[in-house]
């Protein structure tokens, strides 16, 4: 009697790997490309199968959040909480970096789900850990807002509407026009725009170091966080 030919075991279904190849799936597609549909046939297995993992595509995309956040990692406070900040900030915007969809998705969410929660708790915990009144943790809770995620609205952002059709780089001489124009009318801008070095020639920020001037503005931010709270400082004021 012939030896049978042993099948492959596909690997059990779960909520776990169904969000892991959500996110795999966006991250190569984009997250407006992402469906069921499509995820169920690179799952190989029918549509239907992925709803007793999934409520819907609103849940699927809460679970996809949360898989962000677990790769942000947990706090470290033996540095005092102004490094404990800043390096949970950076460590999500390195989780948003490898997830350009992320931004998106966090900002789509209508009702924050636990793990957001408890990733907005664990900030908090920082600050009143650091000595902070809950009054200030407050206050800087809502001045840190979308940086606490890794990103900020910068001037003329694109990344928050990833689906903006990018402009074709102009040739040099229509550039020097547009710059020559730009000077007359907005002097300012051109002044302030063109103070540093760009990798690129547009006078409105495209070229700008991102990182730099995301750690720059933490780093401001942080800077007046901490001397408000060693001046004591109170709402009631």
């Amino acid at each position: 009697m012939g030896q049978q030919m042993e099948v492959p075991r596909r690997a059990r279904l779960n909520r776990e790997r169904v969000l892991e190849a959500a996110v795999t799936l966006a991250d190569e597609v984009g997250i407006d490309a992402l469906s069921m549909r499509r995820l169920a046939q690179e799952l190989g297995v029918v549509p239907m199968a992925l709803y007793k993992h999934v409520a819907d595509k609103e849940d699927l995309l809460d679970g996809m959040v949360e898989a962000i956040i677990r790769e942000i990692g947990s706090p470290h406070l033996d540095s005092g909480w102004r490094d404990a900040i800043r390096r949970q900030v950076l460590s999500a915007r390195s989780a948003l970096q490898r997830h350009r969809w992320a931004r998106q998705a966090i900002e789509s969410r209508s009702n924050p789900t636990p793990a957001v929660l408890e990733y907005q708790d664990s900030l908090a915990g920082i600050f009143l850990a650091g000595g902070f009144t809950p009054d200030l943790a407050h206050h800087v809770m809502h001045a840190l807002g979308g940086r606490m995620w890794g990103f900020t609205q910068e001037l003329f952002d694109g990344s928050a509407n990833p689906k903006a059709d990018a402009q074709p780089p102009a040739g040099p001489d229509a550039q020097a026009e547009m710059f020559a124009h730009m000077a007359a009318l907005y002097p300012n801008i051109v002044t302030i725009a063109t103070a540093t070095p760009h990798d690129h020639d547009s006078v409105v920020g495209r070229g700008c170091d991102d990182q730099f001037e995301f750690e720059f503005a933490l780093d401001l931010l942080l800077n007046g966080i901490e001397q408000l709270h060693q001046r004591g400082w109170t709402s009631a004021r």
